[in-house]
């Protein structure tokens, strides 16, 4: 399943197209915060279909019954660039266990690349809910490779993509590698250029959050 949030919010809409914008990009500061704005609504969304109980809660003048999460979720990222729409994902999710894994494109001198995973950390994920944050899903390779790494540690019970912006090329990878995923989109472009960007996209996502780096 595929839900592009800006088609129901149009907050989302309205952050996807600062985030786009290159008079606004110059504030990293501004352009973080509108990635966990994404993930704070992403969260809100996810949060309607996961398991929940109901508990007696007793207040100073009573008993209130409350339907609360049955478990919580873990949350993971991709090193660097997911960090900022992590945040926004644990802001509403903030008692969930915490997943990272620095997965980057190493490229070649011919321009071509090949996804490297060198870390991952994260905690038992066997019947959890795996929820995996990464603001750009272009080829979806990174996204495959990192989902690939994190089940050899264990076996989800369900697992939820949150993105930025998406390309319908790497939705339509994703979904034949992980047909059971559920993909949580702030944005749909359909063009991919042959170094695998987005257009139109918005550039370097990591890049824009946290100033540029030398190129591995």
């Amino acid at each position: 399943m595929v839900i592009n949030l800006s088609e129901q919010h149009s907050l989302v809409s309205n952050w996807v197209s600062e985030l786009r914008d290159i008079t606004v990009q110059t504030d990293r500061m501004r352009f973080r915060r509108n990635l966990e704005r994404i993930g704070e609504i992403a969260a809100y969304e996810i949060s309607k279909v996961l398991p929940f109980e109901e508990k007696e809660i007793e207040t100073p003048m009573g008993t209130a019954v409350s339907k609360m999460i049955k478990q919580q979720p873990i949350l993971a990222t991709i090193l660097r660039a997911g960090l900022p729409l992590h945040q926004g994902l644990l802001n509403y999710f903030d008692k969930a266990d915490n997943a990272f894994v620095s997965a980057y494109r190493k490229h070649e001198k011919d321009g071509s690349f090949e996804i490297s995973i060198q870390y991952l950390s994260c905690p038992d994920i066997d019947d959890r809910v795996l929820i995996i944050s990464d603001p750009m899903l272009a080829t979806g390779s990174s996204l495959v490779k990192t989902i690939h790494e994190l089940k050899d540690e264990g076996t989800p019970k369900e697992i939820h993509i949150v993105t930025a912006i998406a390309c319908t090329v790497g939705i339509e990878y994703v979904k034949r590698e992980e047909p059971k995923v559920t993909i949580w989109c702030g944005d749909i472009d359909d063009e991919l250029t042959a170094k695998g960007y987005i257009v139109p996209g918005l550039g370097d996502a990591g890049d824009l959050a946290f100033g540029t780096k030398m190129q591995g």
